[in-house]
């Protein structure tokens, strides 16, 4: 009898992580506790995803706002630091920022607006519009931005962030001046010295400060990549995808986490005789519609994976050969008409007509995105996510 069910995805419950726990064993025994426990057979091909967050916290990788702050100090030295281009979220950056803070003697905080790169709104763009302002050339002071659009609060959280961020910066005993725009250049009218906190647009943001007469440029992904006095650190990312863990401290993204999964691979299969592909997965890449945000704060979706995850589908549209190449056909005969182009289809498929609308994202993007729907961010309490049946396709 043909399989009546497609891809299977299952949230496994294991224990809460701490550090200096062996993650690689915990993965290893929560899966095949599942697959007892849930009567499924382990098979070549399956996929194992583990949240980001407990690979660091079973690594130890936290830093606090003073480690922030010592590393800040040595990178800036004293004077004045422009901060651009931070997102818009409490549990990403006030940690950050206030040790930036407790690093320097003051601060002017770039915002871009309408909204920051993952789509957090400070204004609606048509209140732009009905300003006559144009969020590509014109510079706003603190006091234009509120003479224009008062205190905004954020449609999720209810926080002013224009307020919140300035008051972390004062309360730490130092002057910040706030100003709104789009361009990288601006900051440099103020000062020479430049923390650009943009996750995806960091290297172009670099790039064109350097370019344009700044002195000292440091993106976050150069602020705790190297360990300051034992704190944790990330060397590929920095402070880039970390979140706030204590009022004190944050937890990075993990550290070299290859290793990591190449091990459960090898271990699932010294147990099982089944090779099951292995990722580590933060954000997934997808946007709220009514939020308009893009979820995508972490710098990748999968910091490491196994080779099996490598590349993107390459996939045929179903229905545009029902509709198109075999419109004729009926029952049987469109099924083995449809198996039969599935089977021989090449091995490249970009650009032709059969493939339009699959969107070949990549494989590990997809899988992140469908990972952390399933785990969510809150108490599901299932920080693995096991996925079966994901590389079959119609013929299978």
């Amino acid at each position: 009898m043909a399989r009546a069910v497609g891809t299977v995805v299952r949230g496994l419950r294991g224990p809460i992580i701490n550090e200096g726990d062996n993650i690689e064993q915990i993965v290893v025994d929560t899966v095949l506790h599942a697959a007892e426990s849930e009567k499924y057979s382990i098979e070549d091909r399956d996929i194992v995803t583990i949240t980001e967050s407990i690979v660091a916290r079973a690594q130890g990788n936290y830093a606090t706002i003073d480690d922030i702050a010592t590393d800040i100090k040595a990178k800036f030295g004293e004077g004045k630091i422009g901060v651009i281009f931070p997102i818009l979220s409490r549990n990403r950056f006030s940690n950050l920022l206030r040790g930036v803070a407790k690093g320097t003697s003051e601060i002017v905080l770039m915002l871009s607006y309408p909204s920051d790169e993952v789509g957090n709104h400070l204004v609606d763009i048509d209140e732009l519009d009905e300003k006559g302002i144009n969020p590509w050339t014109d510079v706003l002071t603190e006091a234009q931005f509120r003479e224009h659009f008062g205190y905004k609060k954020h449609t999720f959280t209810g926080v002013d962030y224009v307020d919140y961020y300035k008051s972390l910066v004062e309360a730490e005993g130092i002057k910040c001046e706030v100003i709104f725009s789009n361009n990288p250049k601006t900051i440099l009218e103020y000062t020479p010295n430049v923390l650009t906190c943009d996750i995806h647009s960091r290297f172009r943001t670099k790039r064109i400060l350097k370019n344009n007469g700044a002195e000292i440029v440091f993106g976050l992904d150069d602020i705790l990549s190297q360990s300051i006095n034992g704190s944790g650190f990330n060397e590929d990312y920095g402070l880039l995808g970390s979140n706030k863990a204590t009022e004190d401290s944050i937890k990075l993204f993990p550290n070299n986490c290859q290793p990591i999964v190449d091990s459960i691979q090898a271990k699932l299969k010294d147990l099982t005789g089944k090779t099951v592909e292995v990722m580590v997965y933060g954000d997934g890449a997808f946007k709220d519609p009514v939020g308009k945000i893009w979820e995508l704060a972490d710098p990748v979706v999968s910091p490491a994976y196994t080779k099996g995850l490598e590349g993107t589908p390459n996939e045929i549209k179903l229905k545009y050969l029902a509709d198109n190449n075999f419109s004729h056909l009926r029952g049987e005969e469109l099924k083995q008409a449809v198996s039969e182009y599935i089977q021989n289809k090449n091995e490249d498929l970009v650009g032709a007509m059969e493939a339009q609308g699959t969107t070949p994202r990549k494989l590990t993007d997809l899988i992140g995105s469908l990972s952390d729907l399933t785990s969510g961010s809150g108490d599901k309490g299932t920080p693995m996510i096991y996925i079966q049946g994901y590389f079959d396709n119609y013929t299978k």
